[in-house]
């Protein structure tokens, strides 16, 4: 398996306010978990590295839906599903697909000024949580899931790095 070293990137240099320290955390996470699925090789970008069947595409996938739920208000009635990419998907489609959804959780994020007041779009079946929250989940989601890809990114082709 050859070693394919990446830059190791250092969390974000963020302004002072407690919104600048949230967005930028949470926008580093996001492209730091981009960069681990652009690129990886096909089949095993889609092929379970794990015994519960995670892939990494299939976690870039899912991101994108828990962004759109969160910030942009769909609701995702299978959540499981979310964790595979189609078929016809290809590893550009995905990421491409979950940039764009984050440039549209940002134009949300841009219009919230209070941190404490409800996410402007919130989901259809449950009540809005404060923007707060909302970053603070996908602080969490997207940290977690980009700890995974590290992991399953290095078994594929021994890529490393942040």
């Amino acid at each position: 398996m050859p070693t394919a070293a990446r830059r190791d990137n250092p969390p974000p240099r963020t302004g002072s306010s407690e919104t600048e320290v949230l967005r930028g955390f949470l926008d580093y996470l996001r492209t730091v978990i981009a960069m681990k699925v652009d690129g990886a090789p096909e089949p095993q970008v889609r092929t379970a590295g794990v015994p519960s069947g995670t892939n990494l595409l299939g976690l870039l996938n899912h991101l994108t839906f828990v962004e759109r739920s969160t910030f942009l208000g769909e609701k995702v009635t299978n959540w499981r599903k979310t964790f595979q990419a189609a078929p016809a998907d290809s590893v550009a489609d995905v990421v491409a697909r979950y940039r764009k959804t984050v440039e549209q959780a940002n134009e949300v994020l841009d219009g919230c000024a209070d941190l404490g007041a409800p996410v402007p779009r919130p989901r259809p079946d449950r009540p809005a949580p404060s923007v707060r929250w909302a970053l603070t989940h996908l602080i969490e989601e997207t940290g977690r899931h980009a700890g995974h890809a590290d992991i399953l990114r290095e078994l594929i082709d021994g890529a490393t790095g942040r």
